[in-house]
């Protein structure tokens, strides 16, 4: 079991041993050596250095547009929620000053959920399934360096991270409930009383 949440000390970020006895050595030089791919070390450096020159400066999409533009990224995708349709425009306007943008619905494939006897929200009117792995296809065509994910569902985020060839980030994670701002739970005194009224099946914790 490894648990680094909640800890106070952080030990390892002076490079010191981990005083709850947590031995994660093995995963030390295998990470490292990941690093001397230089792709992967491209990424990682430009990050640091991001991270390090406008620390507690940057927002986070001054953050994606100087990483984009570090990395040498030109064309840039967002897949975004049908839900998220003007937040997707603004963000796609204020990205075309730097690049050239491609922007794809979730619903564009218009694929009836009933025809693969999805759940649907309405029955009594016609949905169509939200297209996570058509929307990686989409760009992954058009050949995009790098796809951002506005407001993509819990899941149809995965598949759209599992089947896009380009790198993905998130610029807004979906969060109907809190205007997706998921972080307001983790704050809120009303949280776990409302997690614990939850009724889901027993899950095996091992």
């Amino acid at each position: 079991m490894v648990n680094c949440a909640g800890c106070t000390t952080c030990p390892c970020y002076r490079g010191e041993k981990c005083v709850r006895g947590q031995d994660l050595s093995k995963y030390v030089p295998l990470s490292r050596r990941e690093y001397d791919d230089p792709v992967i070390n491209k990424i990682a450096e430009v990050a640091a250095r991001i991270e390090g020159e406008h620390y507690l400066e940057y927002t986070r999409l001054e953050e994606i547009i100087a990483f984009c533009r570090e990395m040498g990224y030109r064309r840039i995708g967002i897949a975004h929620c049908v839900g998220l349709t003007r937040e997707a425009k603004l963000l796609r306007d204020m990205l075309k000053d730097f690049f050239a943008v491609e922007a794809v619905c979730c619903k564009f494939s218009g694929i009836d959920k009933k025809e693969l006897q999805f759940v649907q929200v309405n029955c009594h009117v016609y949905e169509a399934i939200c297209n996570p792995v058509g929307q990686a296809m989409v760009l992954n065509d058009l050949k995009t360096d790098l796809n951002i994910a506005v407001g993509l569902c819990i899941g149809h985020d995965i598949l759209f991270a599992k089947y896009s060839e380009a790198p993905v980030t998130t610029f807004i994670v979906k969060d109907r409930v809190t205007g997706h701002n998921p972080a307001v739970m983790l704050y809120s005194g009303y949280a776990g009383k409302k997690l614990a009224k939850m009724h889901l099946p027993e899950i095996n914790r091992k």
